[in-house]
């Protein structure tokens, strides 16, 4: 079955960092020549865009509540996205997953669920305060 993995969630206290990263699973799947965003979700509310970056690296774009906190980069080689998480915060609690864009090299960063067909599963970020 052809989906994302995520992978690095977990419990950290306030203040603290983890490092969540995404990577495709299944027989010649590939995210190299996609964007690819992080969304979280909270039981009950609607899911919100967290970040994205562009198929090739070359630009990224954060939601107001990640912005000087969080950082998405890209590595080529081993074909995988990684989330950044600094400086922490109770409110950032949710479920992250990976999605990768339904355009392949769309010359811009979607914000927009709508734009990403293959999903992960998710994994649990919980921050203490």
């Amino acid at each position: 079955q052809v989906q994302l993995v995520e992978s690095g969630g977990g419990l950290v206290q306030a203040g603290g960092s983890l490092r969540l990263t995404c990577t495709a699973s299944g027989s010649g799947v590939s995210i190299s020549q996609f964007g690819v965003a992080w969304f979280r979700q909270v039981p009950g509310q609607e899911r919100e865009f967290v970040g994205g970056i562009k198929w090739d690296g070359g630009s990224t774009i954060y939601a107001d509540s990640a912005k000087g906190r969080f950082t998405i980069s890209r590595d080529g080689a081993a074909d995988t996205v990684t989330l950044q998480m600094n400086s922490l915060k109770s409110d950032d609690t949710a479920v992250y997953t990976c999605a990768r864009d339904r355009q392949r090299r769309r010359s811009w960063v979607s914000p927009h669920s709508a734009s990403y067909v293959l999903w992960g599963q998710g994994t649990q970020v919980t921050v203490s305060s």
